[in-house]
């Protein structure tokens, strides 16, 4: 855990990034109850929560819009420098990875919509897709976590289960591809669950963008396209 920073000699501009803060974890919170809702379509076939799954668009889009606009303003009017600075570019590329997310999530619902127009989910591959959301859905909780205390403790296990959602995807995908070639009349719903997986795979890679972000902002280092080896490494260097 990183210790407390000293506060500003201006409480308003602490209270700005706070604001800021604030705001990127209230649109995590959305965007997370809207992937929740989504995977709950697929097992309800609920016209209402898909419904509910797509109006979460409008708040989410307007959280985007809000907190661009408040990061561009402190960037403008403070010109912060180090950690400030890391941390605003952190929260304004965050948003735009939860954006993406949401627009999966909307994809799901989507899917399940039309699962429930043809008669419902083929079943086999399921229990795997319930498990790569579970695995996703635990990815961006755990990475909006570390942004919320500015912690770089356990973006490594983000990272880490984002291979694991990799495998996931592809141990489905070989499934699938079984099971249609077995027997052609099963390709339209294999490719209605492959769709869903895809959807979640994604997820998972916005996940890990949002902690490598984490890093950046608290080490002052770029981690992207790197290895697992040089993330944990990074995390374990001094400051």
């Amino acid at each position: 855990m990183n210790p407390p920073p000293t506060p500003h000699t201006s409480k308003e501009y602490d209270q700005q990034l706070a604001r800021a803060r604030g705001l990127v974890l209230q649109m995590g919170a959305r965007v997370e109850r809207q992937l929740v809702d989504a995977i709950e379509c697929l097992a309800s076939g609920s016209s209402v929560l898909i419904d509910e799954v797509m109006g979460h668009e409008t708040l989410i889009n307007a959280l985007e819009r809000s907190i661009d606009e408040l990061c561009s303003q402190v960037i403008a009017r403070r010109q912060p420098t180090a950690t400030d600075l890391r941390e605003l570019i952190a929260f304004i590329k965050t948003t735009t990875d939860l954006e993406r997310v949401g627009d999966e999530a909307k994809k799901i619902a989507l899917q399940a919509r039309k699962i429930l127009t043809d008669g419902g989910l083929y079943l086999p591959r399921y229990v795997e897709v319930r498990h790569m959301a579970h695995v996703v859905r635990q990815m961006l909780r755990d990475a909006l976590d570390a942004l919320e205390r500015k912690s770089v403790e356990h973006t490594a296990s983000v990272v880490r289960r984002d291979d694991q959602v990799n495998d996931a995807f592809r141990a489905i995908l070989r499934q699938l591809i079984s099971f249609m070639i077995e027997d052609p009349r099963t390709i339209g719903p294999c490719l209605d669950i492959l769709f869903v997986a895809k959807a979640l795979e994604r997820i998972g890679d916005h996940a890990k963008n949002i902690a490598e972000y984490v890093v950046y902002a608290v080490k002052g280092k770029d981690v992207r396209h790197g290895s697992l080896a040089d993330i944990e490494r990074e995390i374990g260097s001094p400051d």
